[in-house]
């Protein structure tokens, strides 16, 4: 079977880009032939069985690009027709769309942008969702949480039969290993020997790549606003890639420059699983946040925003607090005192270390390949 994926970039740091990951893995040790069509491919070699196309577009402005590639991909594949082709950002065209982004419309919504209503840029990402979602579209939806699923329902309640719920792909370097105890305290000395920190610092970890979104404005006005004392022993670990100079010059106004590690993407992140002291994700919206569910499996308390799609499971698992909507940074920086003098931390712990037990944490590529087969075969005999 021969399957064309769509991804506008690949590389490697990103919670999408492991996703996809996972699939073409998946689709290529099944013995599926993988095409994939992007603009860029940044990181190690694809897989044997998949072949990349550098899609030769470009463009001043972020939705136009996005046209573009959508024609030049179109144009391609109408040259050499695929069994199936699946997408991980909304366009038309699609047969399975995996769905790493929120609903749209539904963000529109909670932030109010009403002006934005009347830009190109508004307009065209509107429109590429309708082409999953309204009603006669034929696109299989693959999502991660409940959070989507119910928000798409509001928007777009014909579609669903077509939508479906898959578990976790949490990686299995990300679990806890061996005895727990001792792992996290060799890593927690590894971890403060690079950093050069005291025995007694906090470690206020934040994992993603694309700062605006994960709301890293929000943790450095958080850190910011710590007692003194409480402040002094803080330090903010900002793991992901993108631009920090934005961040940089908030954290400089704010007098925490000092108190904050912009360290890129990273290979090791379970060593900052399970050394760090407490996860910070106050994104502004989130499909998902795997980082959420390996802080919580890790026995790392975590405070987010119920905005993301896997908060559900820090309720579940009593591993932390989550930040209710509307946002309110005074209430965020409340809670991230409270969780950091809070008794309730080694409960937290124990909580999240019982919930992995608890779940399916591992089944996301294999019931996307099953979905990926079962549409193609739909296709075939329409």
């Amino acid at each position: 079977m021969n399957i064309a994926m769509l991804i506008y970039h690949y590389f490697p740091y990103g919670g999408q880009q492991r996703d996809f990951l996972k699939i073409i893995n998946a689709c290529s040790a099944a013995g599926h032939q993988v095409d994939v069509y992007c603009l860029k491919w940044q990181g190690d070699k694809p897989p044997a069985g998949v072949r990349v196309h550098i899609v030769p577009v470009s463009a001043l402005s972020r939705h136009v690009l996005y046209q573009r590639y959508t024609e030049w991909t179109q144009s391609a594949l109408r040259k050499s027709p695929p069994d199936v082709v699946m997408g991980f950002s909304k366009m038309p065209g699609l047969d399975i769309y995996f769905a790493a982004d929120p609903c749209f419309a539904a963000r529109m919504q909670s932030e109010q942008r009403y002006l934005s209503r009347v830009l190109p840029r508004y307009r065209h990402f509107m429109a590429y969702e309708r082409s999953v979602f309204a009603p006669g579209s034929k696109t299989q939806v693959l999502l991660l949480s409940p959070q989507q699923q119910q928000d798409f329902l509001q928007y777009y309640p014909q579609c669903t039969e077509r939508l479906h719920m898959l578990s976790p792909g949490i990686s299995r370097d990300r679990c806890p290993d061996g005895d727990i105890v001792l792992h996290r305290e060799s890593q927690r000395q590894r971890l403060l020997s690079e950093l050069q920190s005291a025995e007694h610092s906090l470690l206020i970890l934040q994992i993603g790549s694309g700062f605006r979104v994960k709301g890293v404005d929000r943790s450095i006005r958080a850190l910011a606003s710590l007692p003194d004392e409480l402040g002094r022993r803080a330090l903010l670990l900002l793991v992901g890639q993108d631009k920090p100079d934005r961040y940089k010059r908030l954290a400089a106004k704010l007098g925490v420059a000092e108190r904050i590690r912009f360290l890129g993407g990273r290979d090791d992140v379970p060593m900052f699983l399970a050394g760090s002291d407490l996860l910070l994700h106050p994104a502004y919206h989130e499909s998902a946040g795997y980082t959420i569910l390996e802080a919580i499996i890790n026995g790392l308390p975590v405070l987010t925003t119920d905005t993301c799609g896997f908060a559900y499971h820090v309720r579940q698992a009593g591993a932390g607090l989550v930040s209710p909507s509307p946002f309110s940074q005074r209430d965020l920086n409340a809670r991230l005192h409270e969780m950091l003098i809070s008794s309730d931390r080694e409960k937290w712990r124990q909580n999240g270390l019982q919930y992995a037990n608890k779940v399916e944490l591992f089944g996301m590529a294999e019931q996307a390949l099953m979905i990926i087969e079962q549409t193609a075969r739909s296709l075939r005999s329409a």
